[in-house]
C-alpha cells in the first residue's frame, strides 16, 4: 500500500510539470505568468507591495485586495503575514502571477478564523506582485544615453529643466512632462523634489538620457501622492534633461574666432548689425536671423536687447563669431518669451558680427596710395571723375564703376551723392586711391537703398581720375586773379558802347582759355553764357549797355545802410562796379539772401568781393540751381 502511495505522488509530480507547480514545504506554488526579464526576485528581508484573491478549495473567494481597490503590503520573514504565504511569494518577480496553495497549518489552523475561515481550511492565494523593495535599497540610476561632449553635469544648488515618464515598478504611468509639453523645472539638492530625484538627477549632462529607480522611502512613501502614486510605492523615472544652470552664473563666451585684422571693438552705445541663431542647450533652435534673410540691429549695452546679450556682443571685432550661452536671469527669466522661450530656459546664440558704428563717428579714411606730386587736390564744388567699388564691412560687394561704361562723375558738395562718399572724396588727387569708410549716418541710413541693407557701414575703394575745379555755391564764373578795372571797355570789345551775347561770350571764354576766369564745371558753358547775359541784360533787348552796368541809387543807399566796406576787397572805390561784377558770376537762388550771410566766411577770401552784392542781384528763375 506505502508503494503505490508513493508511485501515485511521483505521478502527480509527473504530470504537474506542465502547469509548473512546485513545492515549498508543504506549501504549493503555481506559477502561471512570469515577466520576460526578472531583475530582482523577493527574498526575506523584502518589503513587498501585491494583489490577491483568496479562496478556499471549494472556489468561494473569502478575501481579494482587488475588491477593497488597495493592493496588500507586507515584510517578508519577520512573521507578519502568515507563514503559507511568507513562503509561497518568496522568489516572485515584479509582475509575476503565482497561485499558492496554503495548507492549515500555514494558514489559520484548526482554529479558523472567524465566520470567514473555517477551520483546517486549505486556501488557494491567486497572487500579482506589484512592488519590491528594502530598507538596505539605493537610489539606482542607469544611464541610457550620453552625449559626447558633457562639459557640465548636475551639481547641488543647480536649476535643472527637464522631461520625464514616471511609471510604477509593474509599469503603470502615473505622470509625464511629455503629456503637459512642459519640461519640470527646478533647484536640485534644495528639497524642492523627492530625495530619489535629489540624488538620482546629480551628475547628468544636457541630452543625456537616464533611468532613476528610487524605492519608496525616498519617493512618496507611505503617503503616496493622490490617486496616481499608492503608498509605498517604488518609482521609476525615465529622464532626459533638457538643460541646467545655476543663479551664480554669468553668460559663457565660446567658439570664439576673431579676424587677424581688428582695428576696433565693440563698446557701449554702438549700433551693431549681426547675424545669429538662437538654440536651447539641447541644439533645438528657437529662433534665427538667417531663415529671415536679414540682420538683427540694435544698440549694445543700453538696454535694447536682454541682458547677457548686451554683455556678449561688447568688445567684439567686426567679422567676429561667437557662440554667447545666458542663463535665464540673465535672458528671459522665469516667464520666458511666448511660445517659442519657456521660462527658466539656457539660450545659446551663436552670433556673426556683420558690422558696427557709434552714432558719433566719421567717415575714416586709409590712403592706399598717392602720386609724388600733387598740385592740387578736389573739394567742394569741384566736378570729378572716379573709379569704385562699394562693399558691406564683411567683404560683400554692392556696387563697381566697372559694371558701368563711364566712370561715376559727381560734383562734390551739391548733394550728388551720399555724404560721407562727398567727404572722403574731398582732398584726393588725381590718381589717388584710398579707402574710405563710411558710418550709415553718413551713408544710407537705417532704412537702407535699393541694395543697400538698412544701418550698413559701408566701404569705398577709391581712385580719382580727374577733376575739374568748380566755383562757389551760387556762382556761374568766377575771376581767378583781379577782375579789369573798366569792366564794359573790356566787354565791349568792337568799341560800339553795346554788348550782344555772342561778344559777351567770345569775352567770357577768352578769360577761360587765358586762366583769367572759370566757368562752373559739368555745365554747357552756352547756357552759362546765356544765363549770364540774360541777368545783366536788364531791359531784356539782347544788348548790354553801359547803364546796365551801373546799379541802382537804392542799392547803393541800402549797401551803405548795412555798413560794407568797399575797397578792401579789391573791388574799386565805385559801389556801381562792384555790384557789375557780381552779375556776371552768380547763378541766382530761388530767394533773396543778405548779403551779410557768408559775408564774414569769406571776407578774407578772394570770393569775398562777389558774395558781398548778392542781396542786391535781381533773381532770375531760370537760373535757380
Amino acid at each position: 500500500m506505502f508503494a503505490v502511495c508513493v508511485l501515485i505522488l511521483v505521478l502527480n509530480a509527473l504530470f504537474c510539470v506542465e502547469c509548473n507547480p512546485s513545492p515549498v514545504g508543504d506549501v504549493v506554488v503555481e506559477r502561471y505568468s512570469t515577466p520576460a526579464a526578472c531583475p530582482r526576485e523577493v527574498k526575506n528581508g523584502d518589503h513587498v507591495r501585491y494583489h490577491y484573491n483568496v479562496t478556499l478549495l471549494d472556489g468561494k473567494t473569502f478575501d481579494s485586495s482587488h475588491q477593497k481597490g488597495v493592493p496588500k503590503v507586507g515584510l517578508i520573514g519577520e512573521g507578519r503575514l502568515i507563514a503559507g504565504i511568507e513562503k509561497g511569494i518568496v522568489g516572485m518577480c515584479i509582475n509575476e502571477r503565482r497561485k499558492v496553495t496554503v495548507p492549515s497549518h500555514l494558514a489559520y489552523g484548526a482554529a479558523g478564523a472567524g465566520d470567514v475561515v473555517p477551520p483546517d481550511a486549505t486556501l488557494v492565494f491567486d497572487l500579482h506582485l506589484l512592488d519590491l523593495w528594502n530598507n538596505a535599497d539605493m537610489v539606482v540610476t542607469k544611464t541610457i544615453s550620453t552625449p559626447k561632449d558633457c562639459r557640465r553635469s548636475i551639481m547641488r544648488t543647480d536649476f535643472a529643466r527637464y522631461h520625464f515618464n514616471g511609471t510604477l515598478l509593474d509599469g503603470t504611468l502615473f505622470d509625464s512632462s511629455y503629456a503637459r509639453e512642459q519640461t519640470h523645472d527646478s533647484l536640485v539638492g534644495e528639497g524642492w523634489l523627492i530625495k530619489g530625484l535629489d540624488e538620482g538627477l546629480l551628475g547628468m549632462c544636457v541630452g543625456e538620457i537616464r533611468t532613476v529607480v528610487i524605492p519608496p522611502f525616498k519617493g512618496y512613501g507611505e503617503k503616496g501622492l493622490g490617486q496616481e502614486v499608492p503608498s509605498q510605492a517604488t518609482l521609476i523615472y525615465s529622464i532626459l534633461l533638457v538643460d541646467i544652470h545655476n543663479a551664480k552664473d554669468n553668460i559663457t563666451v565660446e567658439n570664439q574666432v576673431v579676424p587677424e585684422s581688428c582695428t576696433r571693438k565693440s563698446v557701449v552705445g554702438d549700433y551693431m548689425r549681426y547675424h545669429y541663431n538662437g538654440t536651447f542647450l539641447n541644439g533645438v533652435t528657437f529662433d534665427t536671423s538667417y531663415q529671415r534673410n536679414t540682420t538683427y540691429n540694435t544698440y549694445i549695452g543700453m538696454g535694447y536687447v536682454i541682458t547677457g546679450m548686451d554683455q556678449g556682443l561688447l568688445d567684439v571685432c567686426v567679422g567676429e563669431t561667437r557662440r554667447v550661452i545666458i542663463p535665464p536671469h540673465l535672458a528671459y527669466g522665469e516667464q520666458g518669451a511666448g511660445k517659442d522661450i519657456p521660462g527658466s530656459a539656457v539660450l545659446v546664440f551663436d552670433v556673426d558680427i556683420i558690422d558696427f558704428h557709434n552714432p558719433k563717428d566719421n567717415i575714416t579714411v586709409e590712403i592706399i596710395s598717392k602720386p609724388e606730386i600733387c598740385n592740387e587736390t578736389s573739394d567742394a564744388n569741384d566736378l570729378i571723375h572716379y573709379h569704385y567699388n562699394c562693399s558691406l564691412m564683411d567683404g560683400t560687394l554692392l556696387f563697381a564703376s566697372g559694371n558701368y561704361e563711364n566712370h561715376q562723375e559727381a560734383l562734390l558738395g551739391a548733394d550728388k551723392v551720399i555724404d560721407g562718399l562727398d567727404q572722403g572724396l574731398r582732398g584726393m588727387c588725381v590718381g589717388e586711391k584710398r579707402v574710405v569708410t563710411v558710418p550709415p549716418h553718413l551713408g544710407h541710413g537705417e532704412k537702407g537703398a535699393t541694395g543697400v541693407p538698412g544701418s550698413a557701414v559701408l566701404v569705398f575703394e577709391l581712385e580719382l581720375i580727374d577733376l575739374a575745379k568748380g566755383v562757389p555755391p551760387g556762382y556761374l564764373f568766377v575771376w581767378l586773379g583781379e577782375s579789369p578795372q573798366e569792366l564794359f571797355d573790356s566787354l565791349d570789345m568792337n568799341k560800339n558802347k553795346e554788348v550782344p551775347e555772342e561778344e559777351f561770350g567770345e569775352f567770357i571764354k577768352l578769360q577761360v582759355a587765358e586762366g583769367k576766369g572759370r566757368m562752373k564745371p559739368g555745365m554747357d558753358p552756352e547756357e552759362i553764357i546765356a544765363d549770364m547775359f540774360k541777368n545783366q541784360d536788364r531791359n531784356h533787348d539782347g544788348l548790354i549797355t553801359p547803364d546796365e552796368l551801373k546799379l541802382k541809387v537804392e542799392e547803393d543807399q541800402e549797401r551803405e545802410e548795412m555798413g560794407l566796406e568797399w575797397g578792401t576787397g579789391g573791388l574799386g572805390t565805385a559801389g556801381s562796379r562792384g555790384c557789375l561784377f557780381r552779375g556776371l558770376w552768380l547763378l541766382c537762388s530761388d530767394r533773396m539772401h543778405p548779403c551779410t550771410q557768408r559775408y564774414t566766411a569769406f571776407r578774407n577770401s578772394r570770393w569775398h568781393r562777389f558774395e558781398v552784392c548778392r542781396h542786391f542781384l535781381e533773381i532770375q528763375p531760370s537760373m535757380v540751381g
